[in-house]
Parts: structure tokens; sequence; C-alpha cells
């Protein structure tokens, strides 16, 4: 951590007593902490815990209720009386999920859009803004020119061109506080390490940074101290060191670690009945994969980028044509086909990696995305009835805990966490006996986490099988009752459940060989 605070004497942000009502429902309940300059501060909590709230209190889109007070720099504030306007006065910058940016337009040009643009005789002076945007750029240590596209740069850049352009320096004043929120949610994992890189050296010259994020790896590699939020209440403020992995996830999801990926009791086993069957499954970058899950059990899948993974639970789910292979369920040779109808007609189905463009429809109900596995369910004569899609749907809502609890709520409304819920609980209401995961928990915090599994491994428990896909190597070690290595279209390896661990499981993802002993 830089020692800013050693020269002004003061925090960036005093947060103290601040509550915020909707109706009868209590968002924030009494929130106090504070983030010094030089220190990357993460805010922590599930869907519901408030911090998305705290965040827009500070931004000024919403006001807390009487009584809180908020220090910038030592300038106290009526919680109950911010605004956008106050909240650039005293040096607030953000940097959102989605953090506006033109992929088309050049680096200049974006960083522009809140600087503004050099002007002579109402033309644009593009040689005086590269001249302003150039050292920035240097500063940031972003490997790009200011006449580059936005779109040609990679992940961790464009991300690294929204923190610049927030912190840019305004009428000689260096910002106060840097709001990151979910910052590496779309960034691929190779991305991930170099942003978080710039974002420490951006703290390293003093300052202040409120982080937010669901992976708690990440934020055990950045944060100097970490604050949690859950149900609206301030549960932990304390320094990262000496913090493990498993006392951060149970102070977010108030559950242990080992009940937060529906582990299998002892006495719970997979049956011995092989379900689903894989012989020689070739395409794309598959090159020929065999592999069999039995009834009951969860198998997972590690493997990198272009490994295959993705492709391989497409193709069993009918999504993409293989060049050769079969798919056996029960027993039986299940068809090639241009659609997985076939393949949901036989029961399997199957979460997407991307559930936004590839799984949901955002523009309609929580109703409507509940029932589209089940279309046929619901018609008679040629109409729908709604009154059972409704009670259906009220149903899967309080069964999986998806909120808020209201069938006529838009999809896109609502957090990736009930995103998900909805999602699975489309499938797991068809009773499928098969189940295929691809990163089924990302971008969901720890708490809906918890509520994923809990559903997954009821239906285990009714014989239905998973395969999961996932990158999160904690999340294979406790969800999988065995995991399967795949590297470069082939499987590289196999490890039981005994046998599992966060570290092998790394070794053998990146090496595709066991470790020497």
């Amino acid at each position: 951590m830089a020692d800013a605070t050693a020269t002004t004497g003061t925090a960036a942000l005093r947060v103290r007593g601040v509550s915020k009502t909707f109706g009868t429902l209590k968002a924030l309940d009494g929130i106090s902490f504070e983030v010094e300059h030089g220190e990357i501060h993460a805010l922590l909590g599930g869907n519901g815990s408030g911090k998305s709230t705290l965040i827009k209190i500070l931004a000024g889109v919403h006001q807390a209720d009487p009584g809180g007070i908020l220090e910038f720099d030592g300038r106290p504030v009526d919680a109950a009386a911010t605004s956008p306007a106050l909240a650039r006065e005293n040096r607030l910058r953000f940097v959102h999920q989605d953090p506006g940016l033109f992929g088309e337009l050049t680096v200049a040009d974006n960083i522009a859009m809140l600087g503004g643009f050099p002007t002579r005789g109402g033309a644009v002076r593009t040689r005086d803004l590269h001249r302003r945007v150039g050292p920035l750029l240097e500063r940031f240590g972003i490997d790009a020119r200011p006449g580059d596209k936005l779109g040609d740069l990679r992940p961790a850049d464009r991300t690294m061109v929204a923190i610049a352009r927030a912190l840019e320096r305004g009428e000689g004043e260096e910002p106060s506080l840097l709001v990151l929120d979910e910052p590496t949610a779309s960034l691929p994992q190779g991305e991930v390490e170099v942003l978080l890189a710039s974002v420490r050296r951006c703290a390293e010259a003093g300052q202040g940074i409120i982080y937010v994020s669901h992976r708690i790896d990440e934020v055990m590699s950045i944060s100097d101290t970490v604050t949690v939020l859950r149900d609206g209440r301030h549960i932990v403020t304390r320094p990262v060191s000496g913090l493990t992995d498993a006392t951060l996830t149970e102070c977010i999801a108030g559950r242990p670690i080992d009940r937060l990926f529906g582990e299998r009791e002892a006495d719970q086993i997979p049956r011995t009945d092989v379900l689903l069957s894989v012989r020689d499954l070739a395409g794309g970058p598959l090159k020929g994969v065999d592999l069999d899950v039995h009834e009951g059990e969860v198998l997972g899948v590690a493997g990198l980028l272009g490994s295959g993974r993705s492709e391989l639970l497409r193709m069993i789910f009918g999504a993409l044509r293989p060049e050769r292979g079969e798919v056996r369920l029960g027993g039986r040779v299940l068809p090639r086909s241009r659609t997985p109808a076939p393949m949901i007609a036989a029961g399997i189905a199957y979460v997407p990696e991307d559930r936004t463009l590839d799984a949901a429809f955002g523009d309609l109900t929580v109703q409507t995305n509940l029932s589209m596995a089940q279309v046929s369910r619901y018609r008679r004569f040629g109409r729908l009835r709604a009154k059972p899609e409704q009670q259906d749907a009220l149903r899967s809502i309080s069964e999986f805990g998806i909120q808020p609890p209201r069938e006529t709520a838009l999809f896109s409304t609502l957090s990736g966490g009930n995103q998900q819920k909805v999602v699975l609980a489309r499938w797991l209401r068809r009773e499928p006996r098969v189940l295929l995961l691809d990163e089924p928990t990302q971008g969901v915090d720890v708490g809906a986490r918890a509520d994923v599994y809990e559903a997954i491994r009821h239906a285990t428990g009714r014989g239905m099988a998973v395969v999961l896909v996932s990158s999160d190597f904690e999340e294979l070690v406790h969800a999988s009752d065995r995991v399967l290595v795949l590297q470069d279209g082939v499987i590289s390896a196999e490890l039981p459940k005994e046998r599992l661990d966060r570290e092998t499981l790394t070794y053998l993802t990146y090496t595709g060989k066991e470790a020497a002993s």
C-alpha cells in the first residue's frame, strides 16, 4: 500500500451509519467503514447484500435515509443529499461492469468522451488530443497508441482504457477514489492478471480504490482490506493478511465452504450404472474423446481455453454436429441431428456458458423464460393456458429462491445469480437424465452459487448425471465426484475424488501430465 495517507492525514472515504430503505425493505442498515488513500479495499457480498445500493449512493444515483454521513477526504456530506454532480465534485470516479466503451472509435476518442475534445473553430484538434492521451496511456501501462481502434486492443487493455478515462486528471486535481465494479467479469482468465497488475500500480501511486468482485481468489491476491455486507448489514471489515479463502467465503455466504458446493454426504455414492457414454467424439478442437458418466455422478471437466471443453458439451447436446463418434444414453445410441431436439426429448439438458446470449430472453418475463423448454405442456387446442403456467412459475420461483419473487419481472432485471437460477430451474423442471453445465457459476455470487449446487445435488440424489465444465478449480474439486482433464482435444488425465485438490488439478491442466513422484 502506498503511504498517501501519511501526506493527506485523512481517509479517501469514510462511510458512517449509512442506511437505505425501499418501501418495507431495509437494503442497508447502518453501514460504516473507511477506505484509505493507496488502498485496494474490496467490497463483497452476495445478491441482496446491499453493495450495489451502497455504490449507487456514493455515485448519487440513490440517496440514503436521513442520518448517514459520507466523508470525502475529511469533507462530510449528508448521505441523504448525494447527487452525481456532488460525487464528481468530491473526485469520485466509477468504472462499471459495462464500462461504456466504443469499439469502433479510437482510444483517444473513447477517453475524450469523458474529458472532452480539444476544439478550435468547431473542429476537433486531433493532434492535440493525441498529445494529451499519449502520456495517459504510458502512465497506465496500456499497450496502445492514441489513434488505435479500441476494438483491436486486448480485453485487459480495453478495460484499462476505461480506468484511465475515469482517472484522467481534471483541473489539476487527482481523483480521490476509484470504484471498480466487477472489472474482470468479462475478461478471459489470461487477461485477468494483466488488469490486476495495472490496478496495483494505480494503488501504489496513491489512488484509493473500492474493488467489487465475486472472485475470491482475485480479491485475496489484490486487496489490502475487505468489507463484507450480507442482507444489508455490515459483517466484517478487516485486512486481507491472515485471512483464508474459506473464512472469507463463510463471511459472504453465511455458511462454511464445505456446504457451498453441495458436496455429497459420505453415505451417498454415485450408482455403478453408466448412464451417459461418449465414444471417439471428434470435431472442431476435439480429436476423439471417450467418457462415461454414472447415474447420480457429477463428472467435472477441466481444461484451458481452446481445449474443446465447451465444444464437448455442445456436441453431446446436439448443438454442434461432430465429425465422428457416438453418444449413448442408457445404452441406446442417440441419433446425430442438426438440432438439439432429439437430445432434449431423450432427457439431456444444457446450461451454456453465456446465459444472456444463448440461454435466455432478456426482454421477456421470468415466467416465459421458465416455460421455454416445456411450451407444449401449456398448449391446449392451439392456445396457451396462462393459469397453469403461472402456477408452475411461482412454484419454481419459491423452490429455487429466485429474487425478486415475481413471475412478471423481466429476466434482464435480475442479478446474475438469479438469472442462472431461472435457467437451471427451467431444465430441472423437466427432470432430465443428464445435465450439461458450462461455467454454471460464472458471474454468480457465493450465496447464489450454494443455492445452485443445492438444487443440482438434490437432482443427482434421484439419479440424474451431471457433466460440469468449469475454469474454477476450487469449484471442480468441491463439486465433482471425479474430474477429467481435457488438453488439445483429448482426455489427458483422470482424477478420482480421493485425489482431487486444486494444486494437482492446476498442474495437470497446464501440463497435461502427472507430477513426478
